[in-house]
């Protein structure tokens, strides 16, 4: 057999490396045939929409920078962290909302969200809002099941839903309140036996790979800051607060490889959005933001849902702002923030 010349051999293991590595990627990145999603206004993509709530974006400004300049429903100015996580998992560019009229066969086969914006873990939160709870939006995933069987056959649904990617993004809503400067911290355990008590649900359904994600540094929203009447030359996070989203956080993720392992078979990861977002906050250079205390809509400090709407100005340039409303982040938050879990939590399936 004739030898080959060292640069030839150097190219043939070259291309073998390359194909095999991206063969490698590929099948890690497919490998989620669906993206099931509960949770509040952080994953709602449209369910409250087609209910009788207050707490609704489908209308002008929200979707400013969605594909269309369409507002859907979502509380931002375009896509959610889920909208650019199916994307990244291969499954589809948006996560549309179950209780979308014209829902196809094929979205309810790559998965949708059953979140509502306003929604927690606490019935009592609610309750408040009129929105969706967490114990119906489990009946809605129940509803959605039954129609998944009968467009693909009992077997094949089983594999979806066993296969799916599940993202759970709730909690703000429960504790926002004056709880946090009470120190309640027996609340954030009524909370957690909440989240345990869901995903066990959700296992018994068949889920078995699942994303939970923490809270957020509550006490840097600009409605928050508001109202504790900070002037605008001197609005700082609310240290107590954040200290108590750290504190629940903290429990969360100790939490979660607990119930994974009495869960057989199940993968139970911790998202952190807390950390993630304070760089953002303390960093804004790094991600191109200008202003991170308040929002793009309206004067920021207020403005979110009914109050930013069709007549409220908006800034210019909403990727330089952190958040688009007084309480939700904008879609290049989103963005990075899904980057975060791309490389975090993510490798944790694969």
């Amino acid at each position: 057999m004739a030898s080959m010349k060292p640069s030839v051999v150097l190219v043939y293991i070259l291309t073998i490396f390359f194909k095999t590595g991206n063969a490698t990627r590929s099948r890690s990145f497919s490998k989620f045939p669906a993206i099931l999603v509960f949770g509040d206004s952080t994953v709602d993509s449209g369910n409250n929409n087609e209910i009788d709530t207050l707490f609704k974006a489908n209308f002008r400004p929200y979707g400013r920078r969605y594909p269309g300049h369409t507002p859907t429903g979502r509380f931002s100015d375009g896509r959610l962290i889920t909208d650019f996580l199916a994307s990244i998992l291969k499954i589809k560019n948006a996560v549309p909302p179950f209780l979308k009229p014209d829902l196809s066969d094929h979205e309810i086969a790559t998965g949708v969200s059953f979140a509502s914006s306003g929604s927690g873990y606490d019935n009592a939160t609610n309750d408040v809002f009129g929105v969706i709870s967490f114990p119906k939006q489990i009946d809605m995933f129940r509803d959605y099941t039954a129609r998944l069987r009968r467009i693909v056959g009992e077997q094949k649904a089983k594999n979806i839903i066993g296969a799916a990617l599940v993202v759970i993004s709730t909690g703000t809503n429960d504790i926002s309140t004056l709880r946090m400067d009470k120190n309640d911290t027996g609340y954030q355990d009524f909370l957690l036996n909440k989240v345990q008590f869901f995903t066990k649900q959700l296992y018994d359904l068949g889920c078995r790979s699942m994303i939970v994600a923490g809270l957020p540094p509550i006490g840097c929203l600009p409605i928050q800051m508001t109202t504790k009447q900070q002037p605008p030359s001197r609005r700082r996070c609310l240290h107590n607060q954040n200290l108590y989203c750290v504190s629940y956080n903290q429990k969360l993720a100790s939490m979660l490889p607990l119930v994974q392992a009495k869960l057989s078979g199940s993968k139970i990861a911790y998202a952190d959005i807390y950390e993630p977002l304070m760089d953002m906050i303390h960093h804004p250079q790094k991600y191109g933001f200008e202003e991170t205390n308040k929002g793009c809509c309206g004067t920021g400090f207020v403005e979110m849902g009914p109050l930013c709407n069709p007549t409220t100005p908006t800034c210019r340039h909403p990727s330089r702002y952190l958040f688009w409303d007084a309480v939700h982040p904008g879609q290049s938050t989103y963005q990075y923030l899904t980057k975060y879990v791309e490389k975090k939590v993510l490798p944790k399936f694969l």
